[in-house]
């Protein structure tokens, strides 16, 4: 990778204070520097999504990586994300279509007042943000297809519902709310404004059924991680580990207080990155 490429993507993934940088940072060169630019273009996808311009400013920008990720499977790509991104396409057979997953999850995050309708849409949005980016990151680890699909599917799923129900508070603040409309209204939550909904106690219930569904995903990732082997997919324990532990907290801190925050210290994610990563 050319200094000004490679300089580019690491600056990206330091910047962001992901909690995945040593998961990443602990593999292979070739692997590590694959997974550092799959993470610096979601980064910069997700960027213009959350970015402080108008829906259709945002639109024309998304509509722009479309035509990036184009040329980089035309071989032309201009971008220093997408050109540190050709050897890893060549060399782990990347797929064009979770690439642009990712880009058609960051548009469902663009629009104003986002709200999601049902599971259905819920999971859709689920399988463009997370899933797809797992279907890329096991490619690079080496697992074969079906393994893959399936690991991204469950431990996909696990990570984005723990992220909706940990980020409730903050997402509010956009104008926007990932609990499906009609879990909501299974559960009696009828409101329309935000302060009605969290108020409603049908909320904290609703919010119940995801962290089940989280939970479940998590042994049904961990249930697939125990058949493979485990040099490859270090970085997917980690990450299940880490976001594992967010969710155990967030289901004893409870729904009531969405504004609590909760995470898990820096200490913690050392032990983890010790202890799966080299252990």
């Amino acid at each position: 990778m050319s200094d000004d490429r490679g300089d580019h993507v690491n600056a990206v993934v330091r910047g962001s204070g992901t909690s995945f940088f040593w998961a990443m940072r602990l593999l292979p060169r070739k692997k590590r520097e694959a997974m550092f630019g799959i993470y610096a273009f979601c980064r910069e996808v997700d960027d213009i999504a959350d970015g402080p311009d108008s829906v259709e400013e945002k639109k024309l920008q998304l509509g722009q990586w479309c035509g990036e990720i184009e040329r980089l499977y035309g071989d032309q790509p201009r971008n220093l994300v997408t050109q540190a991104l050709q050897r890893p396409v060549e060399e782990f057979g990347l797929r064009k279509e979770d690439f642009r997953a990712v880009i058609d999850g960051m548009e469902m995050d663009a629009g104003d007042g986002i709200r999601i309708k049902d599971v259905d849409e819920l999971y859709l949005y689920c399988d463009r943000v997370a899933c797809a980016v797992g279907r890329l990151s096991c490619r690079v680890f080496g697992l074969d297809d079906d393994k893959g699909v399936e690991l991204s599917y469950a431990l996909g799923q696990a990570l984005q519902l723990t992220n909706i129900l940990r980020d409730i508070a903050e997402d509010a603040e956009r104008d926007r709310l990932y609990i499906p409309g009609d879990l909501l209204k299974a559960h009696d939550v009828t409101e329309t404004d935000l302060a009605g909904i969290f108020k409603n106690p049908g909320f904290a219930r609703a919010c119940d059924v995801l962290a089940g569904t989280a939970e479940n995903r998590f042994a049904q990732a961990e249930a697939i991680i125990a058949t493979c082997e485990r040099d490859k997919i270090r970085p997917a324990i980690m990450m299940m580990e880490v976001y594992r532990q967010i969710l155990v907290k967030l289901t004893r801190r409870g729904w009531q207080n969405i504004y609590l925050p909760v995470g898990i210290s820096k200490l913690a994610k050392l032990w983890i990155a010790l202890r799966f990563g080299f252990l």
